[in-house]
């Protein structure tokens, strides 16, 4: 066994935190708090930020206004109350020979018995000149430290760490608590890198990364350390994400290996004889992407490919084309839609079509009447529904296929990964494709989506204008009426949909209801106006729409049920109400149930001032463009790597040190090389190997379900 394994399996890395000296049971409930449990998640607990206490200055030198260190000898302590507001302030006098400083601590009259005359201690904090009685300097609230002969600083003459604190455990202890754990164990911590990528990249020895990361030497440029910036992060960063991507890597080959799947013979006629019932042509994106799908299904390996694509971009023609294939080939297919209203959306939209070519669909959804469901499920256990459509439905356990061979689910992000596993266990490794009309940036789908083939459909039908999107506020609400009522009056449609309320279902369609009374009311007494909500019964829904698509509904007044799914091309005006309550993708999604003819269509969003930053920023990213990956990238730069769709919900660990947005440049480098790593050291099983997947296994404990490691 070579000398660096030796060292990974001697390190104590899940040494309980409460054994490490100076923690203890009190400290140890503390440190879990703070998800710190071992000595691993205690040298990887990344301070938050940086102070720069590195330059001591002379008192005679110091500059007002500034944040800045001194060090001298306590002259005199003096605890006093101010008459008025009854405040106690202890004032420590301090002189270094060049000048006197007066330090004030306000309400803290603890600290009057911890100076003592003669002692010497550093103070570092923000600098004032105080001009009444006679002019003094000052420092308020400063942090300290007694200087001791020999003793190394922890707290003042550096680059100060800042970690994030919890009740009975501040910055101050851990700090101290750190010094002592690296010195006791950081020039033992192995290497988990093969020399090889160390020195492409040029990157901090781990040792000397996890000491620097808390302890950064004093010339380090400290505005880089606070961005996450320095050389040591570099070091983490790197790791997390070539972990990561290992990991992903790992997945993907074993999904490959470990699940033999049908070889489709693709020649199959069906797709001509369904292009020639398309009163339009697919786009040159569309065709791409089919190609490539059709290539996956040839092989004798099960698919699991991603379509990406705008609101409006063709991705349900897409996966018609595909899911025809497998019929042809003699297979059951499945559709599972996240709502009932984008499931009868999708059957309504495809039955004409499987049925012009002989093909039979059902739909199966959990509200279905008892006799109309048990005859669904039996047609799909005998094998006479060619395609099943449906919701959260299609993975109850009374439904049995006869042979599922490929499966679509739609807005992925609305599933979590254990009902898309059982989806696909209703067959004998099915080909799985999945869309999204929530637009992904490249660094989190390289991170969500990394063992899955990604195809993007980046390109829009012809002749559609693109949408305009207006904000207004509050006051301007008329106009906006006035609006809507000029498009309905050119024979146009037009939807309202009601804010969210405190993510209250039952508050979401109280404000429905009282809209769509209001409108029908005193705003468009004399339009037809209907209410959609998700509280309605199937079939009230289905009316409704139905009604809608026909044109005897002018005005849908709705909750957020009619996010995704609703394709009418005469609606021209979506008016979204509070829009500052609203996500970005949320509002995208919405807008993108208009602009779906050729007419110009308009989102319009009234908000309510006074907004915070973040809504004013979403309101703006959606006046300014309408492409849904600039939309995404911005969205994901507001909430951060950690919020986005998800990411929460997907069984993906959690990145502790790595910022996708910041990191991009180093994720796909990290990717590349895990990737690369992982195609010639196959299980990660080899001695050069097994630091690196004895890190992964360690890292993300109970998460091996998640990586699928071979």
């Amino acid at each position: 066994m070579s000398a660096r394994i030796m060292m990974l399996s001697a390190f104590p890395w899940q040494t309980e935190i409460q054994y490490i000296k100076g923690v203890g049971p009190k400290r140890a409930f503390l440190f879990a708090k703070l998800n710190i449990r071992t000595l691993e998640d205690l040298l990887y607990f990344i301070p938050f930020r940086y102070e720069d206490r590195a330059g001591i200055k002379k008192i005679s030198h110091l500059e007002a206004g500034k944040i800045q260190t001194v060090e001298g000898e306590v002259m005199a302590v003096s605890l006093t109350e101010t008459p008025r507001r009854r405040m106690k302030i202890v004032d420590v006098a301090l002189s270094d020979a060049s000048g006197l400083l007066h330090a004030l601590w306000f309400n803290q009259q603890y600290l009057k018995d911890v100076f003592k005359k003669g002692d010497r201690v550093m103070l570092s904090g923000p600098v004032k000149a105080n001009y009444y009685g006679g002019f003094s300097i000052e420092m308020e609230n400063p942090v300290y430290e007694r200087v001791e002969a020999d003793a190394a600083h922890v707290h003042m003459d550096r680059i100060v760490p800042v970690y994030h604190e919890t009740k009975g455990m501040t910055s101050k202890q851990m700090r101290s608590l750190m010094k002592s754990v690296l010195a006791r164990y950081a020039d033992q911590i192995p290497e988990m890198l093969p020399a090889r990528l160390i020195e492409k990249y040029r990157l901090l020895p781990l040792s000397q990364a996890i000491k620097q990361v808390h302890f950064p030497e004093k010339e380090t440029n400290v505005s880089l350390l606070n961005q996450g910036r320095g050389p040591a992060h570099r070091r983490l960063i790197f790791d997390e994400l070539f972990l990561l991507q290992c990991g992903l890597a790992l997945r993907k080959k074993g999904l490959s290996e470990k699940m033999p799947g049908i070889a489709f013979d693709v020649r199959k006629s069906g797709q001509a004889a369904l292009k020639k019932l398309l009163p339009f042509r697919l786009t040159a994106a569309q065709e791409r992407v089919f190609t490539e799908i059709r290539a996956d299904m040839s092989k004798p390996l099960a698919m699991n490919r991603l379509i990406q694509g705008d609101v409006g971009c063709g991705k349900t023609l897409v996966a018609l084309m595909s899911l025809l294939i497998a019929i042809e080939n003699g297979y059951q297919t499945a559709l599972m839609a996240p709502t009932e209203i984008l499931a009868v959306q999708h059957y309504f939209a495809v039955k004409d079509y499987l049925e012009a070519l002989g093909k039979s669909v059902c739909l199966l959804t959990s509200d279905m009447k008892k006799k109309a469901k048990e005859d669904v499920l039996h047609k799909a256990a005998s094998g006479a529904c060619d395609l099943l459509v449906g919701t959260h439905a299609l993975i109850q356990k009374g439904l049995r296929f006869k042979n599922l061979g490929f499966a679509v689910v739609d807005e992925q992000h609305k599933f979590g990964v254990l009902q898309r596993v059982t989806l696909l266990k209703k067959g004998v490794q099915p080909d799985l494709l999945i869309m999204t009309a929530t637009p992904i940036p490249r660094t989190l789908a390289l991170t969500l989506y990394g063992d899955l083939n990604v195809s993007v459909i980046d390109e829009m039908p012809p002749g559609r204008a693109p949408i305009q999107t207006r904000l207004y506020y509050g006051k301007s609400r008329p106009e906006v009426y006035r609006f809507i009522a000029a498009e309905i009056k050119k024979r146009r449609q037009a939807y309202v949909v009601c804010p969210l309320v405190e993510s209250s279902e039952k508050l979401d369609l109280k404000a429905a209801v009282e809209h769509f009374e209001m409108f029908k009311r005193d705003v468009f007494p004399h339009f037809n106006i209907a209410l959609l909500h998700g509280k309605m019964k199937r079939d009230e829904k289905e009316a409704v729409m139905r009604q809608f698509k026909s044109g005897k509904i002018d005005l849908l007044v709705a909750t957020t049920v009619v996010e995704v799914g609703i394709d009418i091309p005469n609606a021209t005006v979506m008016a979204i109400e509070h829009a500052e309550r609203f996500g970005l993708a949320q509002l995208h999604q919405l807008r993108g149930r208009v602009g779906r003819g050729r007419a110009q269509s308009y989102c319009l969003m009234i908000a309510d001032d006074p907004i915070s930053k973040d809504a004013k920023r979403r309101l703006s990213a959606m006046v300014q463009s309408t492409d849904g990956f600039k939309i995404a990238e911005e969205d994901l730069a507001i909430r951060g790597p950690g919020e986005f769709f998800g990411t929460r919900q997907s069984g993906m660990p959690v990145l502790q040190v790595a910022n996708l947005i910041r990191d991009a440049k180093i994720l796909e480098v990290a990717r590349q090389e895990a990737f690369d790593w992982v195609a010639q050291h196959k299980t990660l099983a080899d001695p050069e190997s097994l630091p690196i997947r004895a890190f992964l296994e360690r890292k993300w404990r109970g998460k091996l379900e998640w990586l699928s490691m071979a």
